[in-house]
């Protein structure tokens, strides 16, 4: 049995848990934090559908539960991290140009596969909509908040591919800093250079507008919101 509540944290990968692990769980000190690390972004995985999402939360969930035996009840809250990934710019700012996978810039994203990156946009816009109109998964309140372009974006101010060693030393080096000063990391998050003011829903709407969602936002303020 567990004797703490317990809260998820849904992540696209393990330099997101080195960044936020610490943090997290010195902040919800009364409550038992567990990762969930998709390696992946869960909104684009396998072609998922916006019919199938909910499908593979789900599947997360339970694997959470069973590895730690958990009950529905332990669980307090689900808080989803996704990268933007400028899924919101116009077709116009998806630019032709001979890289590897999707660079991304403040006003435009350049990938070798146009057509694909552009489709992959209107699936992710369509799996985010519904993601952030669902109040619940199996019965535990849930939310998904945004990091854009993508985390080491907002964390580093810095937009780039970067690898998945620099990642970890980025990440490394990010806990450290913060390591035992979650209400530090809170005044970062919620500084306006980064934090998108508003409700939940409002933070939503400004990241669909223009080019918000290449654009070093988040809306993870509202996660410490009392």
């Amino acid at each position: 049995m567990a004797e703490k509540k317990v809260i998820a944290f849904i992540v696209e990968g393990a330099s997101d848990e080195a960044a936020l692990g610490t943090i997290m769980k010195e902040y919800f000190l009364d409550n038992e934090v567990q990762f969930v690390v998709i390696r992946g972004d869960i909104t684009t995985k396998d072609y998922v559908s916006k019919d199938a999402i909910l499908k593979k939360i789900n599947e997360q969930i339970e694997e959470v539960k069973k590895r730690y035996r958990y009950q529905t009840e332990h669980f307090i809250k689900i808080i989803h991290l996704t990268d933007a990934d400028g899924v919101y710019v116009g077709e116009d700012c998806v630019k032709y140009a001979e890289v590897e996978g999707i660079q991304y810039y403040t006003d435009h994203m350049e990938t070798a596969k146009v057509k694909e990156t552009v489709e992959r946009n209107v699936r992710k816009a369509d799996i985010l909509f519904k993601l952030r109109r669902t109040g619940t998964v199996q019965g535990i309140p849930y939310k998904i908040y945004y990091n854009s372009c993508n985390l080491e974006h907002v964390l580093y101010n810095e937009l780039k591919d970067f690898t998945d060693e620099e990642k970890r030393d980025m990440s490394d080096d990010f806990a450290e800093k913060y390591e035992g000063k979650a209400e530090e990391f809170v005044a970062f998050i919620s500084d306006t250079e980064i934090a998108v003011p508003g409700t939940y829903q409002k933070t939503w709407d400004f990241l669909e507008k223009d080019k918000n969602s290449l654009n070093r936002h988040s809306n993870m303020h509202l996660i410490f919101e009392k």
